[in-house]
């Protein structure tokens, strides 16, 4: 196939409700879609950068700027496209994982729908359906926090996790295992709020059989985390601190963690995620996919990420209404606490025009 040009497309979807977590709050999703247009079709890519850079160094404006400027013009230079050689086509940009994911993203869609072949085969699915769990927000109350934990187990969702952060961790914790009994698969999100002078709190947490505490400490702190490990009975999974393949490798062996989180986005794209996914079951390492408030181009995606063997747990590939009353693209709606694998080419799904205009503050056109 050949690049003919890019489409930025920033969309702002608002939220049913507010969604905190130890870094912010967010009422309205605003990011980036991509549509790659080549002479063979076109496909779609989901950049899941934020507005602001909090959750990791990436911001919307400077992945907007970084793609026009850099990553889609070497894009086009390196001729005919072929979406195993993006990575290493954009390899001499440093970081920009976000950016460089969504372009990948969009040019295996694109590679896919011409082929006729589905996201879920070219990654390795081996499940036409995946468990869903759901990401609880920081609430105003613990009250409130058991109304929205009782209303998503009685969705079907089959796992719950709660952002935590100092003042609200282990009360909000031991409230929900009264409430809804040790049955429930439970995990809590701190996304790095902690230092490792909180061990001994942490370590209060061990009574209520987490599945494991997300990114405790900073993403940096890699040595942290494997002194933390020792020091609490909870397992401990990276989300942050995992930027690649390479990464995971060294925090499992140096026993920083004994599950990841893989975020396709975080990690540069689908194709690095599966590299992690092998990495991580040749150690004998758990992983489960994370989420970042995606549309449904995200979501069909992650959803055949998540049918992959070594997915064993629960991701956060939540239903479309979890977050949106209404998705740009049909609804991913829960059944029997899983979502289907989509099997149509590429994605297997695509933009309603309607909705996806809907949503659209600003286009921008990248001619090649």
């Amino acid at each position: 196939m050949r690049l003919e040009g890019v489409e930025l497309r920033h969309i702002s979807m608002p939220l049913v409700a507010p969604f905190r977590t130890s870094f912010g709050t967010q009422t309205v999703r605003e990011l980036v879609l991509l549509r790659v247009v080549t002479d063979e079709g076109e496909g779609w890519g989901e950049c899941v950068a934020m507005p602001d850079p909090l959750y990791s160094s990436e911001y919307v404006e400077g992945c907007m700027d970084v793609l026009r400027r850099f990553l889609i013009p070497a894009l086009a230079a390196a001729g005919p496209l072929d979406a195993h050689a993006v990575a290493g086509t954009l390899l001499p940009f440093k970081g920009h994982r976000m950016a460089k994911a969504a372009l990948e993203m969009g040019v295996l869609d694109a590679e896919l729908r011409a082929a006729g072949r589905s996201f879920g085969q070219e990654l390795g699915a081996t499940r036409d359906r995946v468990p869903c769990g759901v990401s609880v927000g920081i609430m105003d109350s613990v009250p409130a926090l058991l109304d929205a934990v009782g209303g998503y187990l009685d969705e079907g969702y089959v796992r719950i996790k709660l952002k935590i952060e100092p003042g609200w961790d282990v009360e909000p914790v031991r409230a929900v295992r009264e409430r809804f009994g040790d049955e429930v698969l439970l995990q809590v999100d701190a996304n790095t709020a902690y230092t490792l002078a909180d061990a001994e709190h942490l370590a209060r947490l061990d009574p209520f059989d987490l599945l494991l505490i997300e990114q405790p400490l900073e993403e940096e702190d890699v040595l942290g985390h494997a002194d933390l490990a020792k020091l609490i009975g909870t397992p401990v999974c990276l989300d942050e601190s995992i930027t690649s393949a390479q990464s995971a490798v060294a925090a499992i062996r140096l026993g920083a963690c004994a599950i990841v989180n893989i975020k396709p986005g975080r990690v540069g794209g689908y194709l690095e995620a599966v590299r992690i996914h092998d990495a991580c079951v040749e150690a004998g390492v758990a992983v489960w996919c994370g989420g970042m408030l995606e549309t449904g181009l995200g979501r069909a995606a992650n959803v055949a990420l998540a049918a992959l063997p070594g997915f064993t747990l629960p991701g956060d590939t939540s239903g479309s209404g979890r977050y949106y009353r209404a998705d740009v693209t049909d609804p991913f709606v829960l059944d029997d606490g899983h979502l289907t694998v989509p099997t149509g080419p590429g994605l297997g799904v695509a933009p309603l025009p309607d909705a996806l205009a809907e949503v659209t503050t600003a286009t921008e056109w990248v001619p090649v």
